[in-house]
């Protein structure tokens, strides 16, 4: 932080003379002032400098933790303010108002905690000289009750599957979501046509999504920027994160399980590995229609009807389910189900789960990642919803674009 005062040179006055501009703080009044030294005597302040050569800035010049419930406010002394300019990175422009005689610039709000601003003003004074500062000051660190933080769903330089949108769930409500919006952004080589859309996450959490329009081609590799540091979400929060998050598309593998044929129908880069007899869910538990992600994987999980709702006699606890591949948050997988022997290919027979013999789940345990697509068809039930794990892909593209707050 620059806290010394600095000298400008302003052109004026004869050939080869120079206006020497001294940068004097003000610390009762928490402004900085600019003072011409001239041969002039009418309207100089106590020190012999013209009033009209003044530009003062409050803050002052190299403030640090400057409360964020005061304005910024620029003044030209008895001269006019003819531009007035104080950003930071994240946040941006504070944008503010020139009084009617343009003598003074006020901000419209308070800047945003934690960050850096530089103040750039140019005035004229009473005499026609152009008067130009800069200054910079720093807010205060932002308390963690005024702080949303987003959590988002890659990892640098990881590797994910074709139908991985990219994801942000924010710990608190976001009332400026355009604000936010527009400080997240994704690119991609080759680039892609895409948009971000907003939701609400199972738990009533604001969530945001990245998806393109058609799945992401494989070898695309796609950065997230998160530029939020100072930004305002509404609701007297602010952002605080700076992300860039590199990642890349792995193999395009494409799984299709048909309720009615009772198959499971894996791809990879638009070539048939394998289709596999699977027993889906029986009347009353049918599977999820629509195109599921995969979220996670585990070689053995317990299984408990208790979490997803089912009790009485269609009650189960298996302490040992191998190969589980997750397809949503409330509970749907792909999964080993040997007790099920029989079934595969012929009837649907679990409570919403796509179960196969242990040797075919392991193999699709093997074959398939984070990100992948799962799309299930024929089914009786409703099609997922897309806060449902990752249902973005159930949204036709104009709903989807419709979804975003910078319509």
């Amino acid at each position: 932080m620059d806290r010394a005062s600095t000298l400008h040179s302003l052109a004026g006055g004869a050939a080869g003379h120079r206006t020497r501009i001294r940068v004097a703080a003000v610390a009762a009044a928490g402004t900085v002032a600019l003072t011409a030294c001239s041969g002039t005597s009418g309207g100089d302040d106590a020190k012999g400098d013209p009033v009209s050569h003044r530009i003062s800035v409050a803050p002052a010049s190299g403030a640090s933790a400057v409360s964020v419930q005061k304005k910024v406010t620029v003044r030209a002394g008895s001269g006019k303010l003819t531009s007035v300019q104080v950003t930071a990175p994240g946040p941006g422009a504070l944008h503010g108002s020139f009084s009617k005689d343009r003598s003074t610039w006020t901000s419209t709000a308070g800047p945003a905690p934690g960050v850096t601003y530089a103040v750039t003003a140019g005035a004229t004074a009473s005499d026609g000289k152009k008067l130009t500062e800069h200054e910079k000051f720093t807010t205060a660190e932002p308390t963690k009750a005024q702080t949303v933080i987003g959590e988002y769903n890659v990892e640098r330089d990881s590797t994910v599957g074709v139908g991985l949108p990219v994801s942000v769930v924010f710990n608190k409500p976001v009332t400026d979501k355009a604000a936010v919006e527009r400080h997240l952004r994704v690119t991609s080589s080759p680039a892609v046509v895409g948009a971000w859309s907003w939701l609400k996450d199972r738990n009533g959490k604001d969530r945001v999504d990245y998806r393109p329009r058609t799945y992401w081609k494989p070898g695309t590799k796609v950065s997230l920027r998160m530029n939020l540091d100072g930004v305002a979400a509404g609701g007297g929060l602010y952002g605080t994160q700076t992300r860039k998050i590199d990642f890349t598309v792995r193999k395009a593998v494409v799984t299709t399980v048909d309720v009615t044929k009772k198959t499971m129908t894996v791809t990879r880069d638009g070539e048939k590995l394998r289709t596999l007899p699977v027993s889906t869910g029986k009347k009353g538990f049918e599977t999820w229609n629509g195109t599921m992600v995969v979220l996670s994987k585990v070689p053995t999980i317990r299984m408990d009807s208790s979490t997803v709702g089912i009790f009485g006699p269609e009650a189960y606890d298996l302490g040992k389910v191998k190969w589980d591949v997750q397809l949503t948050t409330s509970g749907t997988y792909a999964h080993a189900a040997p007790w099920n022997d029989g079934k595969f290919g012929r009837v649907n027979g679990s409570h919403g789960c796509i179960g196969m013999s242990t040797s075919d789940a392991k193999w699709f345990f093997s074959q398939v990642h984070y990100g992948d697509p799962v799309t299930v068809v024929h089914s009786k039930d409703d099609t997922v919803p897309v806060n449902n794990g990752y249902g973005d892909w159930n949204v036709d593209w104009a709903e989807w674009q419709a979804g975003s707050a910078l319509k």
